[in-house]
């Protein structure tokens, strides 16, 4: 008798039919639920400079970011308790077709899309206002 278990002929055991691999957790980890899409320090940077510049005007007055498998987005509302008036997404499954980067407004609307962000968010140069 032995601890092992007994297993039917060809499922491995004694016979050397197959040998057992040692798996890296991190790596089993990391297939089974991949990190999330996140915004660079650069990209960030941009995105909070335009932000801060709306507070200073007046228009915005709340912020969220998300991080998804799919997408990271920031969106930007006027209280904090309303949908977002617009939202700066980035997803990577887009960058070789129309770009990564987009925003978009409230109805869903894609308002500009591109593989810069800095592009992107000259939407905001322009005189963006709410219509009720």
């Amino acid at each position: 008798m032995t601890d092992q278990p007994e297993l039917p002929r060809g499922q491995g055991g004694q016979g050397g039919q197959e040998t057992a691999s040692v798996v890296s957790l991190s790596e089993y980890r990391k297939n089974l639920d991949p990190a999330p899409v996140t915004f660079h320090r650069r990209e960030l940077d941009a995105i909070l400079w335009i932000y801060g510049r709306m507070v200073g005007e007046g228009e915005w007055k709340d912020y969220a970011i998300d991080h998804m498998r799919e997408k990271a987005v920031f969106s930007i509302f006027k209280r904090s308790g309303e949908m977002p008036l617009f939202r700066v997404e980035k997803n990577p499954k887009l960058a070789a077709k129309q770009g990564a980067f987009s925003v978009v407004n409230t109805h869903g609307m894609i308002l500009k899309r591109g593989h810069d962000l800095q592009q992107v968010l000259k939407v905001f140069d322009k005189a963006l206002k709410l219509i009720d």
